[in-house]
């Protein structure tokens, strides 16, 4: 741009001119401007919202009030949800536990090193609170000595007190007994069906306190014993595994009551070795052999 000489220049426009009304060239002024239009623009709106709360606060006022949560509450809530996601035991377990302070390990030996004696170990169940233990016959017959391992730990000699060779069933009755003798509950084999689950406990191969689980997979089964010749009648089938050891041991229901007693396994071969049928004698039976009351 060019000016004549001695002329001034023509004055810059004002910044000031070209802003609406209530407006400032300050850039601070601007913004305060514009807030003041939003404010205006907005009024109505704002109206409206504080009459929908005012309407939303006197709705809520005619509602029940809630009662607060306690701590407790919260705690209670989320072991209620934890027990819900927490399966229950198996019946394996309880049944072990009710079964446990009352088994018993026998050791024997005997005169005749051809008696069979399922290789100098069985099982017994503790059943009276004098410490008796029921058992199975050949597990003792014909021994010189009887040692019984109590689930405390305690060790005891013992004696055969009765005998039962046509249920091959023998009580005996120790020379001391426990602290404290936990006689086992004993159940009825009249509620066992083909398909119940039991449970076999017993000394395996010397394999103290192991459990088996199964089902009854016959009643009424008979068996002729090969060392004596005598026929068992009226026996429990298992497909539980019981081996040598075992024998003497009690056969649990699914509650941990005794139901029966194991006496042998069947074995088309010579191993002495389950492969799938184990044989007990109902516990009424092995109860009245043993003198028990109420059988």
């Amino acid at each position: 741009m060019t000016y004549l000489l001695d002329e001034p220049p023509a004055p810059a426009p004002d910044p000031a001119s070209s802003l609406g009304d209530g407006e400032a060239a300050d850039p601070r002024d601007a913004r305060a401007a514009r807030a003041r239009r939003v404010a205006r623009q907005a009024a109505p709106i704002g109206l409206g919202a504080a009459l929908m709360l005012v309407g939303i606060l006197a709705w809520s006022a005619l509602q029940p009030k809630a009662v607060p949560l306690t701590r407790g509450d919260v705690r209670d809530a989320i072991e209620s949800a934890l027990a819900s996601r927490t399966p229950p035991p198996a019946r394996g377990e309880g049944a072990y536990a009710l079964i446990r302070p009352s088994l018993v390990l026998i050791e024997s030996e005997g005169a005749d090193p051809d008696v069979r004696t399922d290789d100098g170990q069985g099982t017994g169940v503790v059943i009276t609170d004098a410490a008796e233990i029921l058992t199975a016959l050949h597990v003792v017959r014909d021994a010189e000595t009887i040692t019984v391992r109590f689930a405390d730990g305690t060790r005891a000699h013992a004696m055969i007190a009765s005998a039962d060779e046509e249920n091959d069933i023998a009580v005996l009755q120790p020379d001391n007994g426990p602290t404290v003798i936990v006689p086992a509950v004993l159940g009825n084999p009249a509620g066992l069906e083909i398909g119940s689950e039991t449970f076999a406990v017993g000394n395996p191969f010397g394999l103290y306190g192991s459990l088996s689980n199964g089902v009854v997979s016959g009643l009424e089964r008979s068996f002729r014993d090969p060392e004596t010749g005598i026929v068992h009648t009226g026996l429990i089938q298992i497909d539980a595994a019981v081996n040598p050891g075992n024998s003497g041991g009690p056969l649990l229901d699914r509650d941990g009551r005794v139901v029966g007693i194991v006496t042998a396994l069947i074995n088309p071969t010579e191993q002495h070795v389950f492969i799938g049928i184990g044989l007990a004698v109902p516990i009424d039976v092995a109860g009245g052999a043993a003198g028990l009351p109420n059988y």
